[in-house]
């Protein structure tokens, strides 16, 4: 498997059965060429005109199981992104 088709996969959470999004990078150890997370970058704001969410790391020991078009995960590393409303009213 390469990095391409890794990226190219769905991160699905065990738990919550919530999709993630799909794998945008992998992070590894230079030393031994391990790799130790991966990462979904966060969700762009106003089209990517005002930045992105914080990016999510997930160990890769919480991943479960590979499979043809996801990756399961089991996983604490994941919040849930607060609720935004346009207008505060107070």
């Amino acid at each position: 498997m390469i990095l391409y088709e890794l990226c190219r996969r769905s991160v699905i959470e065990l738990s919550s059965g919530q999709n993630l999004g799909r794998v945008d990078d992998i992070c590894f150890d230079e030393n031994s060429a391990v790799i130790t997370h991966i990462i979904l970058y966060g969700r762009p704001r106003l089209f990517g005109l005002l930045g992105r969410e914080e990016d999510t790391m997930i160990p890769w020991a919480d991943i479960r199981q590979i499979g043809q078009d996801v990756l399961l995960v089991h996983t604490q590393a994941v919040k849930k992104p607060p609720r935004r409303h346009f207008f505060k009213f107070e």
